[in-house]
């Protein structure tokens, strides 16, 4: 993995760590790394690592086991599956059907240029 300056360095641990729960690298109950091996890792302030890992133990992705670490919580996978699915429908989808009412476009040629750029990425 590795950090970016565009955007503040938790909110980056924090889509990391996302994205590999999603990805299923961290399986639920399993351990993820340490406060103290993000910062060593991105030699980052331990503050830092903390407050991106606390952004999914908000969210409820993980928890926390006193005295040995953080843990990814039980229908994490899940939970994050159903937020990016409402995130992409607000962000594209929602974005598209305005910018097709505003091309004029009837909703039968969107659903047919969808069609063709399914069929283009080959699915």
């Amino acid at each position: 993995m590795t950090l970016t300056e565009d955007r503040p360095i938790f909110q980056q641990i924090a889509e990391q760590l996302e994205e590999a729960i999603l990805s299923g690298a961290y399986p639920e109950e399993s351990q993820v790394p340490s406060i103290t091996e993000y910062s060593v890792q991105y030699r980052i302030n331990p503050a830092t690592a903390l407050k991106g890992i606390n952004l999914l133990v908000d969210a409820g992705l993980l928890y926390k086991k006193r005295g040995v670490g953080m843990f990814v919580a039980s229908g994490a996978q899940e939970k994050l599956r159903q937020s990016r699915r409402e995130r992409f429908y607000q962000d594209y989808v929602q974005r598209m059907v305005r910018e097709a009412r505003n091309l004029g476009l009837t909703d039968q040629e969107l659903r047919a240029l969808l069609e063709r750029g399914m069929e283009e990425d080959g699915h």
